[in-house]
Formats: structure tokens, sequence, C-alpha cells
């Protein structure tokens, strides 16, 4: 095995755990938080999180479909987050 390969998987095993503890800790915050600000913060934290771990998964399997989850999962995360503050704020999504 050459250094520049063993370097990768340990730089992919680092970035594997610490997007697996930011994922722990933002539900740690999910559940905990005292506001729902700090709850819905939790969830969009988490979103970005689970898309790094798709990414990661992408690089480390080498299939390109998982970036394309990714895109998904960020719309979607973002479409979701708009939605629960405006929820939060006006207590009406749409006006």
């Amino acid at each position: 095995m050459t250094t520049a390969s063993a370097l990768m998987d340990i730089a992919m095993i680092i970035t594997f755990v610490a997007l697996a503890l930011g994922q722990i800790l933002s539900m740690v915050r999910l559940v905990l938080g005292p506001t729902p600000g700090d709850r819905i913060l939790a969830l969009d934290t988490m979103v970005i999180n689970a898309l790094g771990l798709v990414v990661m998964l992408g690089i480390y399997l080498g299939i390109q479909i998982y970036f394309e989850i990714a895109l998904l999962i960020a719309m979607l995360g973002f479409v979701s987050t708009v939605a629960l503050a405006r929820f939060l704020l006006r207590g009406d999504i749409i006006e």
C-alpha cells in the first residue's frame, strides 16, 4: 500500500467519524433544545451532516449517483428549513 492511499484512508475514517459525531451532537441539540429556533437549527445542521456523509460515501465507493442524491438532500433540506422557520414565525406557510 502506498503512503498516499494510506493517508487517504486515514482522512476518510477521520471525516466519517467527525460527521457522525456532528450528527449525534445535533440530534442531542434537537432533543434538548430549549427553544424551537434551536431545534430548527439542529435539524438544518443534521441535513448538512447527512449531506456530508452522502458525499463522503460517494467518494469512498466511487459511485457518482451519490452526488446527485446529495443535491436532492440539499434542496429538500433548504426548503424544509425555510418552511419550518416561516411556520414558526407566522403560523402559516402559504400566504
